[in-house]
Formats: C-alpha cells, structure tokens, sequence
C-alpha cells in the first residue's frame, strides 16, 4: 500500500466519508482493477488519477490521459487503438493508438458519460477480450494498461435513462470513489489554502506566508461552485496580490469571488440567517473600499457612526458568528 504522500491532496482530508473512501482506494492501488472517480469539475478527479498512479507500482510507466469529450466517432477509433499505413486518406504512416502507447501503465478516460453509443461498443469490446486492432489492421494487441475513468455525471443514473450502457458501467464500476463538492467538505477548505499559499509562495517568489483571520473567514464564507480548482485560482491570484507576509481580504480577488451572487448562492448553499447574510454584505463593502469606513458607509447608505458602532460590537463579541 502506497504512503500517505502518494495522495498528498486527500489523505489529508478531514471530511470522514472521503477519508474512508481514499484508505479503501489506498488499499486497492496495487490490484489490476479498473476505478471509476465521479465528482463535479474542479473537485480533483485529475488530480486523483494521476495520484493513483503515481503511487501505485506503475508509477515508472506511462500515464496516457484520454478526453473522451474531444473524441468523435470518426476519430475514436484512430485516436485509441491507432491506425496502419493507408488506413484512410492522409495515413502515411502506421500510428499507435493511445492504449498502445498506455504499455503497462495507467490508460485515464476523462469524462466517459461523453462516450457515444458507439465508442461504449468498441470500449466495451476491448474490457471484454482485453485486445485492440488498430484502424485498418489484422494484428491483435493486448490491452495491458490499468483503466481509470472519472466522470462528472452519475453513470448510474445514465444507465437508467439509456444514453449509458449497463454491461459498460459494470464492467468500469468495480472501485468507485465519489469527491464531494468543497462546499461539503468545510473542514478541508482552510487547510487546502494553507497549503496552497505555501506552494504559491514558493513558485512565485512571493513574500506571502499566512492568511489573516478575516481573509480565512472570507475563504470559509464562500461556496466555492468552482471546487478545489477555485481555490486554488484564488489562492494563487492572492498570493500574486499581496505585498506583505499576510494575505488580507483586500488580497482575495474581487469579481465572482465577491460578487453579490458569489454571496447570494453562499447564503442560500449555507443556510445563513439574514444577519448573516448583512455581515458578510458590510464586510465585502468594507473590503472593496479599502477599509475606509467613510466611502463603505456611503456606498451601504447608512452613516459612518452606525457602521462603527457595528464594528465595536462585533469587536466586543470577539467577532464570532453563529452558524456558518
């Protein structure tokens, strides 16, 4: 079984139920059998693919990444099982094809519920016989590689609805692991950035080390629809921003990250209370006018003694709030 560096993004995960699902997938790194990884865009499939492999006996051999949303009909063929000379017009020359070139490593079909019924076919064929010929040849190869598939829909539910083959979905949901939005996983998104801002820091020679405590409570406020790939983006535009040794709310990127809908679909997302709501309303105020409480007060119609005296009572409470 691999060590914990070889999922350094989810072995350290604090969310329970990812947790036991990556120790059962840690537990199955060695064996032959193919793993599906569901989750929406920017929870990490990728990543978690390439992770697999890289901690898995494979390692020192090829890692093939196949997108299956770019594949058409007429290219599925010649793109994955390659082609001999003649095969069609403009083959000069014989060309592996992707599972070809896979050997004995790791073969990673990205977005499969894109697979036409078509492609399912020939996909299917070739989990069956574990061989391939290429477009044009008689010659059969062996399918060696280890098969990993990431999908953003549930296939399940596509098998349902026909547009997915069911003998197909059996044949690729021997392991499963299903990533949770970043939204569901709260107890990881701090920790993430933390690591992030290290990585960023260091890549870009930047001065920044830390997040102070009101940029972390900005970062925990939001509802990251974009996932993990979110916060990275942001860590990272942050970490480019700041010219000091903390990163500060003013440092966290305005745009969606801020936006009154960035904050409207937290709200709902979270369930805050319309104080809630009105806190986080002031604070990206505030933020946006720099701290000056007088343009902030201005731009919300209130006074400026109204938004201090608000301030001094948050400050007074320690500046806690209640279920978020």
């Amino acid at each position: 079984m691999a060590d914990k560096r070889s999922l350094p993004l989810l072995f350290r995960t604090r969310n329970r139920s990812l947790a036991r699902e990556i120790m059962a997938l840690g537990r199955a790194l060695e064996l032959p059998s193919t793993i599906l990884i569901l989750g929406e865009s920017g929870t990490g499939k990728d990543h978690l693919a390439r992770a697999i492999h890289d901690g898995s006996s494979r390692a020192d051999r090829p890692f093939v990444r196949i997108d299956a949303a770019n594949l058409s009909d007429e290219l599925f063929e010649s793109e994955m099982f390659g082609h001999e000379r003649g095969a069609f017009t403009g083959a000069i020359a014989a060309r592996r094809g992707l599972l070809e070139v896979a050997a004995e490593g790791t073969a990673y079909l990205d977005d499969a519920a894109s697979l036409s019924p078509a492609a399912q076919a020939k996909l299917l064929r070739v989990l069956q016989e574990r061989t391939f010929r290429r477009l044009g040849g008689e010659a059969a190869h062996p399918f060696r590689a280890r098969l990993l598939v990431s999908s953003r829909r549930e296939l399940s539910a596509l098998v349902e609805e026909e547009i997915f083959r069911p003998d197909l979905f059996y044949r690729i949901d021997v392991i499963s692991v299903r990533l949770p939005r970043l939204i569901e996983r709260p107890e990881d998104i701090l920790p993430l950035a933390r690591t992030f801002l290290k990585r960023a820091a260091r890549s870009y020679g930047r001065p920044a080390r830390r997040f102070t405590r009101e940029a972390e409570a900005a970062l925990l406020r939001h509802a990251w629809p974009g996932n993990v790939r979110e916060l990275l983006h942001v860590v990272e535009r942050a970490v480019l921003a700041s010219a000091a040794a903390a990163v500060t709310p003013q440092d966290l990127p305005a745009g969606a990250f801020g936006s009154p809908q960035a904050i409207l679909a937290t709200a709902v997302e979270k369930r805050w209370t319309l104080r809630q709501l009105s806190e986080a309303y002031i604070e990206e105020a505030l933020r946006r006018a720099g701290g000056n409480q007088t343009l902030a007060a201005k731009r919300l119609g209130v006074s400026r003694k109204s938004l201090w005296d608000r301030s001094r009572r948050k400050s007074a409470s320690g500046g806690k709030k209640r279920d978020i």
